[in-house]
């Protein structure tokens, strides 16, 4: 901070007055932001207007110091109306502005501790509206605020500059149920959107989002947090930011989540948004066992909840499909959503909502891309002896480490040649995508949804994590991983003789990116850690 106001007041060439260095020892005392240091000011003059009513555009301090310079050539204020500007006072107010709006807004309070003058330069709406643009995306909105009263300046430093840190994807402790939070700019609010997955097994539905909670400015011209929970509207809440990548809500007012009928109406609610049905249509009864143990867990969180950042995946050329978020099906437990990534010559799949058996945070899916699979005709794969056989076979050479690491497995007995498929990411021997190949799940395989694509692009060994009820006795068992489209892909599950069908997340997630593989990485660990 101290080197760019340095910087600054070079450019200024006025060096720091007394007052500012008063304000610099003050600052150093105070919170790093100093949007409120900048509200401390009575003059709301617009700058070009200030400046067309001083002589050459230069401030009192700059005047004071003309003749200083040697030869009396002013010094880095020069002389009146110099040929070439040796300060960023020399140029046009106009100009100086752009430059200003130009900068990231968190360097933008420093600015305003170098000179009285550039204080009233940061008083241009033009700055700060540029700021809410390119870095929360506002356009309309804008407009829409002005007309009501409401400056950009006032939006920026109060309420998308504090809570800044809260945007992107983030997954609430909810033990091993997990889910997904997604916090955005939504107008002139900053809303908290809870993800959904559709209704089982309708795994192709668009998500459903819930409101958790927003941030507005409506009231009294400061930032308002108010809770979304429950059916009878907004009402007071908080949120809590303390240690780096992670915050926590709070509900002041829980009255709010209660229905009239009590526990039994508010169990049907949540069962109808949730299932998308009435507990006397789900027959089977260790499902409703597994609904009512949600609920009950569930709703313990209604008026508390703790969130940690999570990343979306980094992509390459050489990934076999996109990386990202998809839904997929979990037998009695209804959909789940999953993190797909790829890290060298491994697929991995990360549940962000879990369930009692396997929790949020854990590696549902580790695929070997290196030990691709060529299925057999229709008629073999429908035989799950045939298809189990095929693959256990791989999967005794993985285990056994009888193949080298990197060598391809081949699948010969009951495959179409005796040439196996080219790993992930490798040139195939003909340019353009590969032939598509029949597909058909094999007979006395349990599958959610019956709607599947016939036709697959490829097939990789590959093992499913399974465990007891509580986590307990996880072990990883083999499967066939079976890539149908680029948004689409299935496991098959020996063990269980089931099939998972996933399907992509198609929504547009901005402030999500992971910043570097390492950082993922260590996201996906400590996820593991919590649940673990």
């Amino acid at each position: 901070m101290l080197l760019q106001m340095a910087v600054c007041a070079r450019l200024c060439g006025v060096g720091q007055s007394r007052r500012c260095r008063r304000r610099q020892r003050h600052s150093q005392d105070q919170n790093s932001d100093s949007e409120v240091d900048m509200d401390e000011e009575e003059e709301e003059e617009r700058v070009v207007g200030k400046m067309k009513d001083e002589p050459n555009g230069s401030s009192s301090s700059c005047q004071n110091r003309r003749g200083a310079g040697p030869s009396g050539a002013g010094g880095l204020c020069g002389s009146a109306g110099p040929p070439h500007p040796q300060s960023l006072l020399d140029l046009p107010p106009e100009l100086v502005v752009q430059i200003f709006s130009s900068l990231p807004g968190t360097a933008l309070p420093n600015l305003a501790l170098v000179c009285k003058k550039f204080r009233q330069y940061l008083n241009t709406e033009t700055i700060w509206r540029r700021r809410c643009t390119e870095e929360f995306g506002m356009r309309d909105d804008l407009r829409k605020m002005e007309t009501v009263g409401m400056s950009s300046r006032d939006l920026y430093v109060k309420l998308l500059h504090p809570y800044r840190h809260i945007l992107g994807l983030w997954q609430p402790d909810i033990g091993p149920y997990g889910g997904l939070l997604n916090v955005v700019v939504d107008g002139v609010f900053i809303i908290g959107w809870m993800y959904l997955p559709p209704h089982d097994p309708r795994v192709e539905d668009p998500m459903r989002r819930r409101p958790l909670f927003r941030i507005h400015m409506w009231e009294k011209n400061k930032a308002t947090v108010e809770c979304m929970y429950g059916h009878k509207g907004p009402h007071k809440g908080d949120i809590q930011t303390g240690k780096k990548d992670e915050f926590s809500t709070k509900c002041n007012q829980t009255d709010h989540h209660r229905m009239p009928g009590g526990r039994q109406e508010e169990f049907r609610t949540w069962l109808e948004e949730e299932w998308g049905r009435t507990l006397e249509d789900i027959f089977h009864e260790h499902m409703q066992e597994l609904i009512l143990m949600k609920f009950i867990y569930t709703s313990q969180y209604d008026n508390c909840l703790t969130y940690r950042r999570i990343y979306l995946p980094p992509c390459l050329p050489s990934d076999l499909l996109q990386p990202g978020l998809f839904k997929g099906t979990y037998g009695s437990h209804g959909l789940e959503i999953i993190m797909l990534s790829f890290h060298g010559s491994k697929a991995k799949a990360t549940k962000l909502t879990g369930d009692p058996n396997v929790p949020a945070g854990q590696l549902t899916l580790e695929i070997d891309l290196n030990r691709p699979v060529r299925l057999p005709d229709l008629e073999t794969q429908s035989s799950m002896e045939e298809l189990s056989r095929l693959v256990r076979g791989v999967h005794e050479e993985a285990q056994g480490g009888s193949q080298g690491r990197d060598a391809p497995a081949e699948a010969a007995e009951g495959a179409e040649g005796s040439d196996s498929a080219p790993p992930a990411g490798a040139e195939e021997d003909e340019p353009g995508e590969p032939e598509p190949q029949p597909f058909v799940l094999p007979l006395g395989v349990m599958a959610r949804n019956e709607v599947y694509p016939r036709t697959c692009k490829k097939c990789f060994y590959g093992t499913g994590l399974i465990a007891g009820h509580g986590f307990t006795s996880p072990e990883r068992t083999p499967g066939l991983f079976v890539l149908f489209d680029g948004d689409r892909f299935g496991f098959i599950w020996l063990e269980l003789k089931s099939f998972s069908l996933y399907s992509r997340l198609s929504d547009q997630l901005p402030h999500a990116q992971a910043p570097s593989m390492q950082l993922f990485e260590a996201m996906l660990r400590n996820m593991q850690s919590w649940t673990s």
